[in-house]
């Protein structure tokens, strides 16, 4: 089997899952090899401040870069090495319609050999931000595969706008357990430098106007929650402008409850971050489903989050944490429900139980039913 996408010296959730995807095949038995990026993404077209970890190479992968996300020659020398190879399965995610034609190209090759099978796990069908063309670029894609995993009824929905006829599994995103163990709230805290006498809020992950940090921010200066001990904790690069944001913080006079990391959180200080809070909160404008919120539950963090795309079937209201309306208003009537009532302790069991759905090895079996169902015709 290959894999083919991001992966080491790339940084990113996209990344971590790959890498996670494959240690889970090859704890199975399978060969497993990853192609990534030579480039991944122009320098123009990347708003972050590099696309590289720091991290040493995973240990135990076999990562080759090969693949120009801007550079048809490089897709096709992928394909056809993928096409010559002993490949029973290629495996990619489609997160973007930018990496249609690149992705397209190279399972387009690759299967004409009539023994390759290309499967690809589906962050998004149609974009959070959309784009002239996206729906031609999304198109051409799928037509290069043979079968589908959509990781919410939302992007299982979105496929079927492209194709009502390949095969396609519905398995949800899986734990991120590749963060480390819990660690106690106190020595999180020390690690951040954060006061041990407050609580926090946690908002994750890269910060881009449909993450919805300005409905965070406008529900935050509620003033019912004025009189908790309570700070709002924002990690993570600002892919917008930052400035707005730091002014509406300003205007609600919250400059002192609210802690900035403009920066992308490495792998070894993401549980940190989430062992230290109370609450972590996703109040997305849309979605589709979240690796954040995997994340939360390795670490076993109550979750509030919109009622949007599949972050409601993730996070069962009311059992590990709030799925409410998209609006500041149904945010902030969380929020003091969650402190007013000390909900922390009722959702922990439901959080124990939920976890259980969502382990690596479903993954793999998806993606192995699927390819058991082509290899049969």
């Amino acid at each position: 089997m290959v894999l083919v996408g991001p992966a080491h010296p790339y940084r990113g959730g996209l990344a971590v899952y790959d890498e996670r995807i494959v240690k889970q095949f090859q704890d199975e038995g399978w060969e497993v090899e990853i192609i990534t990026f030579t480039v991944q993404y122009p320098a123009f077209l990347f708003p972050g401040k590099t696309q590289f970890s720091t991290a040493p190479k995973p240990e135990n992968l076999k990562i080759t870069r090969m693949l120009n996300s801007i550079n048809p020659f490089s897709w096709i020398k992928t394909g056809r090495k993928i096409r010559r190879g002993d490949y029973d399965l290629v495996l990619t995610k489609y997160w973007l319609p930018f990496m249609a034609p690149c992705l397209g190209k190279v399972l387009r090759i690759a299967r004409k050999n009539k023994k390759t099978t290309a499967i690809s796990i589906l962050d998004n069908v149609i974009p959070h931000e959309h784009h002239f063309g996206d729906r031609m670029l999304t198109r051409y894609f799928v037509r290069s595969a043979d079968g589908f995993v959509a990781m919410s009824q939302s992007v299982l929905n979105d496929l079927r706008l492209f194709d009502k006829q390949k095969p396609v599994a519905f398995c949800p995103h899986p734990l991120f357990d590749n963060f480390g163990e819990k660690i106690s709230r106190d020595q999180a805290l020390q690690n951040l430098n954060l006061d041990k006498d407050c609580r926090y809020l946690l908002f994750f992950g890269l910060v881009r106007a449909y993450k919805g940090l300005d409905w965070l921010i406008e529900a935050f200066a509620d003033k019912r929650l004025r009189s908790y001990p309570v700070k709002l904790i924002v990690a993570g690069e600002f892919y917008d402008d930052k400035k707005p944001y730091l002014d509406r913080i300003a205007a609600h006079q919250l400059t002192d409850k609210v802690i900035v990391y403009d920066e992308f959180i490495p792998d070894a200080k993401v549980r940190d971050f989430f062992n230290a809070c109370d609450l972590v909160v996703q109040p997305y404008k849309t979605a589709t489903q979240s690796g954040i919120t995997q994340i939360a539950y390795h670490f076993e963090k109550p979750m509030l989050v919109t009622n949007v795309g599949g972050l409601g079937e993730i996070v069962p209201d009311g059992k590990v944490g709030y799925a409410v309306h998209p609006d500041a208003k149904s945010i902030a009537d969380a929020l003091v429900d969650f402190f007013a009532n000390h909900r922390q302790d009722d959702f922990k069991q439901g959080i124990l139980s939920e976890k259980e759905k969502y382990s690596w090895s479903r993954m793999s079996a998806a993606i192995q039913s699927l390819f058991t169902t082509e290899k049969k015709k």
